[in-house]
């Protein structure tokens, strides 16, 4: 019996892996975060499959259903958006798992800023534009950000900045980051990453606020902060280069 730790991607139903969905179709148990994971991928699941939405319930209770397929040696498909490694809140349930000797696994998914990166059109690094990017969020009522991972500290890299879990509080980020990356700086928010419903508004910090409030963007949105956003001007990548070595 194993728990498989999936990422389902950022919305879309076929952008999850080959190996994610040939994995819910062999679970007889799949845990899915209903208000995030397409209900799409359900239908891979088994007939007769137990289907279990995790949207409310708590972590003592997740861990609980873990457990009970694990008693009756039933693999369980763990379904988290995007990808697992990135703000998924798998590490905890791991560490429950751990304490009662579950074995699992992790199989990657598209994250949710990739998903966004192709919505826009657009590649995060480009040479001597931007070679770092950097994935965050704000502080807030969950959690508080470790000491040195402020988004003014973080901000005064001026790498490519894409933050998680802040499209609420908007006027905060821009506020943080205008001293370090300038008022014109180009932003883009995307909201619903590659679902029919998707929403892309682009700007800059000077006005990317206003835009927010219009479209009433509250939740499951990507900010993406640099100037690889507008960048023309920049040299071709050695890759392909006539002059390198191959």
């Amino acid at each position: 019996m194993t728990v498989h730790f999936i990422g389902a991607g950022p919305g879309a139903a076929d952008l999850i892996t080959v190996r994610g969905r040939d994995l819910i179709a062999a679970a007889p148990v799949c845990l899915y975060a209903g208000a995030l994971v397409p209900v799409e991928l359900l239908d891979h699941c088994p007939v007769g499959a137990r289907k279990i939405d995790t949207a409310n319930l708590n972590l003592d209770e997740i861990v609980a259903e873990l457990a009970a397929a694990h008693a009756d040696g039933l693999d369980v498909a763990r379904l988290h958006s995007g990808d697992p490694s990135v703000f998924s809140a798998m590490a905890e349930q791991m560490r429950r798992l751990d304490e009662l000797g579950i074995p699992y696994d992790v199989t990657p998914g598209v994250p949710a800023y990739a998903a966004a990166a192709a919505a826009l059109g657009r590649e995060l690094t480009i040479p001597e534009v931007a070679q770092t990017v950097i994935l965050t969020r704000i502080a807030g009522r969950a959690s508080a950000m470790p000491p040195g991972e402020e988004l003014a500290t973080l901000g005064a890299s001026r790498s490519t900045l894409v933050l998680h879990l802040a499209v609420q509080a908007i006027d905060r980020v821009v506020g943080e980051l205008t001293p370090s990356y300038g008022a014109d700086c180009p932003v883009a928010v995307v909201a619903r990453a590659s679902r029919d419903d998707e929403v892309i508004l682009r700007g800059t910090l000077a006005d990317i606020a206003d835009q927010v409030r219009s479209a009433d963007i509250r939740r499951t949105a990507v900010i993406i902060v640099g100037k690889v956003l507008s960048a023309t001007a920049f040299r071709d990548s050695h890759l392909y280069s006539a002059t390198r070595t191959r």
